[in-house]
């Protein structure tokens, strides 16, 4: 059901967030920094826009998140996060086909656009380190 991949997005993309802020927290690279700053912020848009289309369909937003994961190393992170960020891309996919309402559409492209960019910003990363 959309609804419920919607309400799975929404929890990845919070988890996403705080992952990726505690990830900037391990490298004092401007370079990485900015590769891993502007992906946190485009997780935070998914979350907003995800949850705002979730109301748009079921008159409530995703609640009670569980802890987010945290970024301890990292080159490893990287490495978990790019097989993450393809694994989003793929899943946007399916849902931009399944979409019940037009409004969907955006949100969906743009963040399955997002995702891929930020798997080749990460694996440049993951290369390099």
């Amino acid at each position: 059901m959309f609804t419920e991949k919607l309400k799975q997005a929404i929890l990845n993309e919070y988890d996403d967030y705080h992952f990726y802020r505690s990830m900037y927290n391990l490298t004092d690279d401007p370079y990485w920094q900015s590769f891993i700053e502007h992906i946190y912020v485009d997780e935070k848009s998914h979350y907003e826009m995800f949850q705002q289309l979730y109301y748009m369909l079921t008159g409530t937003f995703v609640q009670n998140f569980p802890e987010p994961k945290e970024c301890f190393d990292l080159k490893e992170c990287a490495k978990i996060a790019i097989r993450d960020e393809l694994e989003a891309a793929e899943m946007y996919k399916e849902m931009l086909l399944q979409i019940p309402i037009q409004q969907a559409y955006a949100p969906l492209f743009v963040a399955m656009h997002d995702e891929t960019e930020h798997a080749i910003r990460l694996s440049t990363m993951y290369n390099a380190l």
